[in-house]
């Protein structure tokens, strides 16, 4: 297959041998992590004869336990702050090869045999002009501590003013991230132009920041720096911003080399009075073996850290299992779900965000313009 994507799915790599060396890099990074901690600790009562061990020991890892965890600020999202002004980086992109035909529409699921539970949890991490959305550490932290993997659909936005929450995201072998454009427009109402660049920007911001881990000259998972603890050079998935598209932009998306990854269902996660209940609720009521499911982790999914603590054990209970999309789909590359265009429930139902979308590009442009009036630093 010429696609890369393609390529990817088609490994021939075993769920089992996927697993063995998921395993084996999980429990060398709590080695590795556990080691650093001890010599800390020995250090703090003989300083002198331990300052270059442990200033070796931090060159092998990235980030301490406490700083890989979250504080109550991470979450919220900040308006009219000066951070939220980022240009696009500058970067000449390789093209990648256009999808191939059979993966080409947008993919809603996989149709997986009813005693093989396994889902995907992917969460939306967008960010609109004047602002800077949040990091909901809440969500992130307790996937970490339950060892459940998952998709992280970023803004390149997003990725700048979260450098290095993204390189800890990106880096960490629980979990994948995509491309959810610059700065979440819809892509069915903007021009030509505007298109490419919400795709391009995007993975320019994700390179940006695999490069500025690459440059901490440190490792997480694998200390041998294996490909589960190296970011992928490019990124390979797509989440339209409002779930909306159109055959003109799908096709820039498939063009582009990127699988187009809608859901299966919604938890709803944005609505206020989505109460944590009411999400369970519906998630236990609708998930199904194959199932890729949305939530948002930018500070918008207004009772999602309370409700994954409830939702998790009880898919456990239930026998499912988790794994990013990229591995769901390479469990059954011949029973992908596809749909022609994008919808939430039916087709057509996230064509009512057209109108929404109209007015808030007048804020966009007129947030591009003072971008571009700033000189570059």
């Amino acid at each position: 297959m010429s696609n890369a994507a393609l390529m990817r799915l088609q490994l021939p790599q075993s769920e089992q041998s996927l697993r063995q060396r998921f395993s084996m890099a999980r429990s060398r990074m709590k080695l590795t992590i556990l080691s650093a901690a001890l010599l800390s600790a020995s250090c703090s009562f003989l300083p002198a004869a331990c300052s270059g061990a442990l200033a070796g020991s931090r060159d092998a890892m990235c980030w301490t336990p406490a700083e890989l965890r979250g504080t109550p600020n991470d979450w919220k999202p900040v308006k009219g702050t000066p951070a939220a002004f980022r240009r696009p980086p500058l970067r000449a992109l390789a093209p990648l090869a256009p999808v191939d035909p059979r993966l080409r529409g947008v993919i809603r699921g996989v149709r997986l045999p009813p005693n093989e539970k396994i889902i995907a949890l992917t969460f939306d991490l967008c960010e609109e002009p004047y602002e800077v959305s949040g990091y909901d550490s809440r969500i992130i932290d307790y996937l970490r501590d339950e060892g459940v993997e998952a998709t992280f659909f970023a803004g390149g936005k997003w990725l700048l003013t979260h450098d290095v929450r993204g390189q800890q995201l990106l880096s960490d072998p629980l979990f994948e991230v995509g491309n959810h454009t610059w700065e979440h427009r819809n892509l069915r109402i903007v021009s030509e132009p505007v298109l490419k660049s919400e795709i391009e920007n995007a993975e320019a911001a994700y390179e940006e920041v695999r490069q500025n881990f690459e440059g901490r000259r440190c490792k997480t998972g694998a200390p041998d720096g294996s490909a589960l603890s190296r970011p992928p050079e490019r990124m390979s998935l797509f989440r339209f911003p409002f779930g909306a598209c159109d055959e003109r932009s799908l096709n820039a998306v498939n063009d582009a080399g990127l699988l187009a990854i809608q859901w299966t269902f919604a938890s709803g996660d944005p609505a206020p009075l989505q109460s944590s209940e009411k999400m369970v609720k519906a998630v236990l009521s609708r998930v199904r073996p194959g199932a890729i499911l949305i939530f948002h982790a930018n500070g918008r999914g207004w009772h999602t850290a309370e409700a994954l603590r409830e939702i998790i054990p009880r898919l456990k209970e239930m026998g499912y299992k988790f794994r990013t999309v990229s591995e769901l789909l390479k469990l059954a590359p011949d029973k992908i779900e596809k749909a022609a265009t994008c919808y939430d429930n039916k087709p057509g139902d996230s064509d009512r965000y057209d109108a929404l979308a109209a007015k808030l590009e007048l804020q966009y442009q007129k947030f591009e313009k003072q971008i571009k009036a700033q000189p570059r630093g």
